[in-house]
């Protein structure tokens, strides 16, 4: 079983906490989406980013200085966004780390799929981000990564459990094969007989959903279902094959 999530668009380069191990299996391309963006203008830059001119000013320092083989942190250690917080991997044990780096990806605009000790550099650049100017004959992230993520992503299992949101989990479903099966988590709330989801809390609930498989070193879907933290529990009337959901309260 592969989990995926998303990144997050706050980051950090702390070294302090372990040594990344492998540089990303996509690094080339990941050279290619930057010297692209290099290429760019600030004003350019910042309509990609979609952002103020304190965030435009700081990534754009980022991009000039930055280097995709030097200084780099673990993948799961960079992100710092509310999924990441709760999901609180500096203080993993040895053993939530090997469940981790066995089973869990991070799918990214610049770096295709991320192990979660894979090294990398703070970067900013969603996946739905639309290029102002092609890069070659690409208009977008979805085009240009193509099935490369779902090749990198499927090379040793078929089975996905999707924690991303639809922005990244957009960039594999269309390819996926009749023999691979994926199911979604969705987390939310019954507000008079309707069932709603906030983001906020979403994000929240799926860094501890990771954080529970890890303690319990789940390695197929129905262990998914004792899924317990955040007051949630799983609902058997909601949930279908494709989508197990998680309610709270």
């Amino acid at each position: 079983m592969k989990i995926i999530i998303s990144p997050a668009k706050k980051m950090n380069a702390n070294e302090d906490f372990i040594p990344w191990e492998n540089l990303p299996a996509c690094l080339g391309q990941a050279e290619e989406i930057h010297q692209y963006l290099l290429g760019l203008t600030f004003e350019e830059q910042k309509t990609l980013w979609k952002c103020n001119d304190e965030i435009a000013s700081l990534n754009h320092q980022r991009l000039k200085e930055m280097s995709l083989t030097k200084g780099l942190v673990p993948a799961l250690l960079s992100y710092e966004g509310l999924q990441y917080q709760y999901m609180a991997p500096q203080v993993f044990s040895n053993q939530q780390w090997e469940y981790v780096n066995k089973h869990l990806v991070i799918l990214s605009g610049l770096y295709g799929a991320l192990r979660p000790t894979d090294g990398i550099t703070p970067y900013r650049l969603e996946m739905q981000s639309k290029f102002s100017k092609p890069m070659g004959s690409f208009k977008d992230l979805y085009k240009y990564w193509g099935d490369s993520i779902y090749k990198e992503l499927t090379k040793d299992s078929n089975v996905i459990l999707n924690l991303a949101s639809k922005e990244y989990s957009k960039a594999i479903e269309k390819y996926l094969a009749p023999s691979d099966v994926m199911v979604t988590c969705t987390f939310g709330t019954l507000v008079e007989g309707k069932f709603k989801v906030k983001a906020t809390e979403a994000k929240m609930a799926r860094g501890e959903m990771v954080r529970y498989l890890a303690t319990h070193q789940v390695g197929e879907l129905d262990g998914v279902k004792g899924f317990d933290s955040m007051n949630y529990t799983y609902s058997t009337a909601l949930s279908t094959e494709k989508e197990f959901v998680f309610l709270r309260g």
